[in-house]
């Protein structure tokens, strides 16, 4: 989760991709417990793969491992040369069953996984494949082939940025080797070039399926994302901290701490921060951060970063941290 976050501008600009808040949690947060409720044995250690996010930001996510029952580990990836060095940055971590996954990856999956298989890649069904690495598979379910975006049609199983590891020791070696011999695509040391090497060498990997894979790459994807998660916990959370005065909340939504409703309508799909105010206003199918005030405006699509203030009619506004707009 070292990146930029580039297509996530301008909320990135203050605040790291992988906290920015989905349904009320950081996106980080959720992809965690998603991964945790599928292993079929205790999570122990969790490393994060981080730029300098700072002291804040570091401490938020020892603080998620540390819920979780799970040691926390900051690791540092200060250069982006790719997937493999990523994993590598963390490669103290890199012993006994290891799961890896990219921080935008949401899913929700109604299984647990086999911790006895020697390796599985999650995968879903897409229907252009072409922006996406693809696995192909045998008769057997074994996957034979890793081919990144594929311009013919190959595979619609795209990976989608989970990876399990039977031993994690042996895939520290074949990255290592990677990374000394230099072996780069555009630049980047890819963690499909270890995966082709591992199966060369007998290693057997089967694909995991998911329910459905949610990104949050982007504004658009990160907005529908908030709605699916909310759709899906829409019995689990409970919105009882706030005060309303003439207002009403048609759920699925998530409403903070100290959150004052003034004349509003909130929801569907609305996930509004801690100590907002929104008064004479329609919010639908957005992201509100914390501490910020939306007055005489109707909202939706729209991510409000905190501490910002709205006013007008938008769907599709996107502002940062400390901003106004009237």
């Amino acid at each position: 989760m070292a990146g930029m976050g580039k297509r996530m501008r301008p909320h990135t600009l203050t605040t790291p991709k992988p906290l920015i808040p989905i349904a009320g949690k950081p996106m980080v947060q959720r992809i965690v417990e998603d991964i945790i409720k599928v292993c079929d044995e205790k999570v122990d250690e969790i490393a994060f793969v981080i730029g300098r996010f700072g002291k804040e930001a570091e401490n938020n996510l020892l603080a998620i491992a540390e819920s979780l029952g799970a040691k926390g580990c900051i690791c540092y990836q200060d250069e982006p040369l790719g997937t493999a060095h990523a994993i590598m940055c963390a490669k103290e971590c890199l012993t006994g069953k290891v799961l890896v996954a990219f921080a935008d990856t949401l899913f929700k999956a109604d299984f647990k996984m086999d911790s006895s298989q020697e390796g599985i890649i999650w995968v879903q069904k897409v229907e252009d494949p072409k922006p996406f690495g693809v696995v192909k598979l045998d008769d057997n379910n074994i996957i034979t082939d890793f081919v990144e975006k594929p311009q013919e049609f190959i595979s619609d199983l795209a990976i989608i940025g989970i990876y399990y590891f039977k031993d994690g020791g042996y895939l520290r070696n074949e990255l290592q080797y990677l990374l000394d011999n230099d072996i780069r695509e555009k630049g980047e040391y890819q963690l499909t070039n270890a995966l082709e090497n591992m199966k060369a060498k007998g290693i057997k990997f089967t694909p995991g399926k998911v329910t459905e894979w949610l990104d949050c790459g982007n504004k658009d994807a990160t907005v529908y994302t908030n709605q699916r998660i909310l759709e899906f916990n829409k019995n689990k959370i409970r919105n009882t901290n706030f005060i309303s005065q003439n207002s009403s909340v048609i759920e699925p939504c998530f409403i903070g701490k100290n959150v004052r409703l003034i004349s509003s309508a909130i929801g569907p799909y609305a996930s509004i921060g801690d100590n907002c105010v929104i008064e004479n206003s329609i919010v639908k199918n957005s992201i509100i951060q914390t501490n910020s005030k939306i007055i005489n405006a109707e909202l939706s699509n729209s991510m409000i970063g905190n501490f910002s203030e709205f006013t007008g009619k938008s769907n599709d506004a996107s502002i940062s941290d400390y901003s106004t707009v009237r």
